[in-house]
C-alpha cells in the first residue's frame, strides 16, 4: 500500500486532501514529481501560494525540519517559489500583499 503524502517530514493530514486535489495521491508520486511541479500543481489546483508552505515542502523532500531553511538557501528559495507562483498566474496587486507575501502571510 502507498504511504500517504502526511507521512513525509513537515507534511500533515491537511497536506493529503491538498495534494488529492491536484491529483497527487501518495508520497511517492510527490517525490518523482518534486517540490517545484508539485507545488505548480497544488497552485493549478487552487491553493493559494503561500511562501513557507512551499519551503517546508522543500524541506520536508530533503528529510528536513521545515524551519531549517536559512540563508542564501532561503533566498534561493523565494526566487523558485516567486518563479513558480508567476507561472501560474497569481501576483499580489497591492503594496501590503506585496509585502504580506514576502513574509509568508496570507490573508483571509
Amino acid at each position: 500500500m502507498a504511504e500517504p503524502v502526511s507521512s513525509i517530514r513537515n507534511l500533515g493530514p491537511a497536506s493529503d486532501a491538498g495534494f488529492a486535489r491536484a491529483g497527487i495521491t501518495n508520497a511517492e508520486q510527490l517525490r518523482e514529481l518534486g517540490a517545484d511541479e508539485a507545488y505548480s500543481r497544488l497552485l493549478a489546483a487552487g491553493t493559494r501560494p503561500h511562501f513557507i508552505g512551499y519551503y517546508a515542502l522543500v524541506m520536508g523532500l530533503q528529510g528536513r525540519p521545515w524551519n531549517d531553511c536559512q540563508g542564501d538557501e532561503k533566498v534561493a528559495l523565494r526566487k523558485r517559489f516567486d518563479a513558480i507562483k508567476a507561472e501560474s498566474g497569481h501576483s499580489p496587486t497591492s503594496e501590503i500583499e506585496r509585502a504580506l507575501d514576502m513574509l509568508g502571510v496570507s490573508r483571509k
